[in-house]
Order: structure tokens, then sequence, then C-alpha cells
């Protein structure tokens, strides 16, 4: 959902090479400034409405590239506030499409479920570690 890594290049010093500052000794992942590249682009993102949002990060360490909800849109962009699947967008209280009691009757029957299993298994287990200790005396004591 967001995209501004997607497009990403990586970030050049002066001379056209890499911009290891980005990066940790093992230049691998990124250092405390790439984090914050990071999280700037990952916050700006936040901001932009669905279908707007920027894809790719600039690494310009400049901090006044980050963006500030404002009075029009107070709030995280998400898909509903960005315009699509408006029409699902109802803001009456609507019954849920699965009562909450059915939830908590669907997680007791899925542990009853369980636990018949687990106690199945185990009998088993016990059933045929008591036989093999049955033959086992037995061949004992005709070998007597």
């Amino acid at each position: 959902m967001q995209p501004f890594f997607r497009n990403t290049l990586l970030p050049l010093d002066r001379n056209g090479k890499p911009d290891l500052s980005f990066f940790a000794a093992d230049c691998f992942h990124f250092s405390v400034r790439g984090y914050a590249e990071m999280a700037m682009a990952l916050w700006n993102n936040m901001l932009e409405p669905v279908g707007e949002k920027q894809t790719y990060n600039n690494f310009t360490h400049d901090r006044s590239k980050l963006k500030c909800p404002n009075t029009e849109k107070p709030f995280l962009s998400t898909l509903r506030n960005s315009g699509f699947r408006s029409s699902d967008l109802n803001l009456e209280k609507t019954e849920p499409l699965v009562p909450y009691w059915a939830v908590i009757v669907a997680a007791v029957a899925g542990v009853l479920v369980s636990s018949l299993l687990i106690c199945l298994v185990s009998g088993r287990r016990g059933k045929r570690r008591q036989r093999e200790t049955d033959t086992e005396k037995n061949l004992k004591m005709t070998t007597l």
C-alpha cells in the first residue's frame, strides 16, 4: 500500500558514486541517516492519497520535504478516504456480517475439537506402547 521504495535508486554522492553515508558498515543495511530517509518517505506516503503516492525516494536528507497533515486532510490516506471504494463507504451503523457470538462459538468449538484430536492421538500412542510392553513381557516370560 505504501510504494515509496518501489522505484528508488541508489543514492549517489557528488562524484556520482554510491553515497555510503546512507548505509551501515556492512553496506547492506541502512545507517541512521538511511533509516531517517525511509521513515520520512513512509510518512509522506501515508499522507498522500491512494493513486497519487510517490513511488520513489530521492535521498536528499532534507527535512523540509517532510509533509504534514493539513486542515483539509488531517488524517492518513486510505482507500476509502482517497475516494476509492466510495460506494462501500457507509457512515451509518450497520450490523456486522458475522454476529459476535458466532466468533466465540467457533473459537470454543475449535479448542474442543483440537483437544479431542490430541486425546485420541495420545490415547492411540499409549495403547500402542502398552501392547509393545505386553509383547516384550510375554517374550521374556516364554524364554524363562
